[in-house]
């Protein structure tokens, strides 16, 4: 399972750490080959990089994909729990439960439907419009991000069955900062 947590989490930093790159590199090509630099200019107008604008909504399809079953993983993922708090113990476990297999189902739902859409996308001949890669692939995002979702909602309905508890991300924790910092207005002596 270890192996499944880091590769998601590889695959999330790696898609966000190169859309920035690629943004950057093609921003900076945009403003430098106006300017008169001797050498460098001729070489930045021959670049071409009207294929980053589709590749990088291409990544954040992907990273957001990746980055709701790692939401769901984490317990970061959005959701309205102001009711369900309300509710005595026993209604919430049913409620929390319901909520968890429903999401199971959902993402299973999406994600055979997305299957079914790339085998038929796979044999046509489509492709996109500036990478001109197989439509399929692009599209693949929807069933793999979707069955992991799936995956990561029964993960957690299973933990909570045994242990009654949700992963819960605390906003006012830093990962990496173990150490306790002195509250503002409160000197050290």
């Amino acid at each position: 399972m270890k192996i499944l947590d880091r590769l998601e989490e590889w695959i999330i930093a790696t898609l966000m750490a190169s859309a920035t790159l690629v943004v950057f590199v093609a921003v900076v090509h945009r403003y430098l080959s106006g300017l008169p630099i001797p050498g460098v200019q001729d070489y930045l107008i021959s670049l071409n990089t009207s294929w980053a604008q589709e590749l990088c909504i291409y990544m954040g399809v992907w990273m957001a994909k990746f980055g709701a079953a790692y939401g769901v993983r984490t317990g970061i993922h959005v959701g309205v729990d102001v009711l369900v708090n309300r509710l005595s113990e026993k209604n919430r476990k049913v409620m929390v439960g319901f909520a968890l297999l429903s999401g199971a189902v959902f993402t299973g739902l999406i994600g055979t439907l997305g299957a079914i859409f790339v085998y038929k996308m796979y044999h046509t001949s489509s492709t996109s419009p500036d990478l001109e890669i197989p439509s399929w692939i692009v599209y693949l995002a929807v069933p793999l991000g979707s069955y992991l979702m799936c995956f990561r909602f029964l993960q957690v309905l299973t933990g909570f069955i045994r242990t009654g508890d949700v992963p819960h991300h605390d906003h006012s924790h830093v990962e990496g900062l173990d150490e306790q910092i002195a509250p503002v207005g409160k000197g050290i002596a």
